[in-house]
Order: structure tokens, then sequence, then C-alpha cells
């Protein structure tokens, strides 16, 4: 009877014990949301935040800071992120590969949309595609994986193009372009222009400007930082993927690249770095 009992006693102490820890884990986990979005906070500002008595949000500073993931700069009390989570986002950056964390966010859109999803990402000058899932409709586009396409005439190469640094993009434009279709784009200034629209509404189009009877949209994807890395898009024939229809469908590209984009460890929030 006796061991029995202090058994259960241990195992509630146990659990107990259990539950403050995760508890203690969650309220560490705020503490670095709340420096994220502001920047840099007071002791008293985070236990407010938390709800807790300054005394348990300096313990929880204090053990961050003791892993160099908080930082205290100049002793006077406030808190910012420190550059032991430059070394854990690192790791984590060389771990992820952009056409696994894409490929069942392609697959979800081309069984939502019943059309070719791509991600492309800019090699050379010119976009390399990397990911793709085929659409359910009975006609539908190749297999571009592998494949390297043009810039000036594509939806992903618009995108691609539009988020460059702008010395680049202007290296990129001052070549020959090349026409595909009597649609396609050859003018640097029309491009630039349409470039400028890109980047005003978050997605690019592409009217039979690569190949007659194909229209392509697409949005961009960016990394922890904010920088555009790839461009994910759909495509079919124009009597399916009308002009007028475009605008809709841009919806739920930019969805699928937001998607991929967190994957990757992209947030909103985060300062972006050629937008």
């Amino acid at each position: 009877m006796g061991d029995s009992a202090d058994s259960g006693r241990s195992g509630t102490s146990r659990g107990a014990d259990a539950s403050g820890a995760v508890q203690s884990v969650d309220r560490a986990v705020r503490v670095l949301e709340i420096l994220a979005r502001d920047g840099e906070a007071g002791v008293t500002e985070i236990a407010r935040e938390l709800g807790v008595h300054t005394s348990t949000a300096s313990r929880l500073i204090r053990a961050l800071a003791d892993h160099d993931l908080v930082d205290r700069p100049g002793g006077n009390g406030r808190a910012r992120l420190g550059i032991g989570l430059l070394r854990l986002a690192g790791a984590t950056a060389a771990q992820l590969d952009l056409s696994t964390q894409a490929q069942q966010v392609c697959d979800d859109l081309a069984a939502e949309l019943g059309e070719t999803v791509n991600v492309a990402i800019l090699s050379g000058g010119v976009a390399l595609n990397i990911c793709q899932a085929q659409g359910s409709s009975t006609v539908s586009t190749q297999n571009w994986v592998g494949q390297r396409t043009v810039l000036h005439a594509t939806s992903s190469g618009k995108v691609l193009l539009a988020y460059l640094d702008a010395g680049e993009r202007n290296t990129l434009l001052r070549r020959s372009l090349e026409r595909f279709t009597r649609h396609t784009l050859t003018s640097a200034r029309a491009i630039r222009t349409a470039l400028k629209a890109v980047r005003e509404s978050g997605w690019a189009q592409s009217i039979e400007e690569y190949e007659e009877g194909l229209n392509a949209i697409a949005a961009p994807i960016r990394t922890h930082d904010g920088t555009v890395i790839a461009a994910i898009s759909i495509a079919g024939p124009a009597y399916r993927l009308g002009a007028e229809q475009l605008p809709d469908l841009a919806t739920a590209v930019i969805a699928a690249a937001e998607q991929v984009s967190h994957r990757m460890g992209y947030s909103p929030a985060a300062p972006r770095a050629n937008s």
C-alpha cells in the first residue's frame, strides 16, 4: 500500500513537472515570437504580454540568452533576438529542398484547378523547371521538368525577372529578345512595364507569348529572408485558361506560392529583400 501510494504521488509529480516544462517551452517560444515581431522589448513588456510575473519573464530571457537565442545589448534590460538563431536557421535552411517542399503544394494546386503546375528557378539567365504536377484535364501540357525556358515570354520568367536586382534585370533585358509568337513582348520597355505590373499585383501572366494557344500565370516563392527564389505557375490551353479567367485563378496560384514560401521559412511579417 505504501509503495503504491508513493508510486501514485511520484507519477503525479512527474506529470506536473512535465506539464510545467511544456509551459516553459511554450512561453520561451512566445518570447522569441514577441522579439521577432517587435525587434526589441523590455522584461516588463514581455511579462505583460505573457501574463506572467516579471521574475518569470526574466528567467525565460536569461535561459534563452545562455544559448545565444536572445541578446541583451548594453545591459539596459531590453532584449532582442540573438545570433544563436542564425546558427539554427542556417542548419534548417541547408536541409530545405525547394522541389521537395513544393511538390505537395503543386499536386494540390493541379488537383484543384485541373491544370499543369510548375516550379521554376533562375539559372544562367533562363528559367529552369524543377518540379511539376500534371493536371487532371484530358489535354495537358508536356513535361517541363529539367527544361529551360526564356524569361521574357513566360509567366514564371516574368516573376523571376520582376524581383531581380535592378542591375541584373537590366543586363538580361539588354540581350536580344526572341519572338516566339505574334504576342511575344520583345521590347525592353514593354517588358519593364509588364514587370512593374507583376510587382504591383504579385503575379504574372503569359497570354500565348511562348506558344500559340498556351496561357499561364505565376506567382513568386520566397525564402526565409523574403528573397524571391522561384516561381510557381499553372499553364493550360487558352480555350480553358482564357485571359478573362486569369485574375480569378491568380488568387489560387498566389495562395500556393505563399504555402511553399512558408515551408521555405518565409513569414509575411519579415522584410522583403527584393520586393
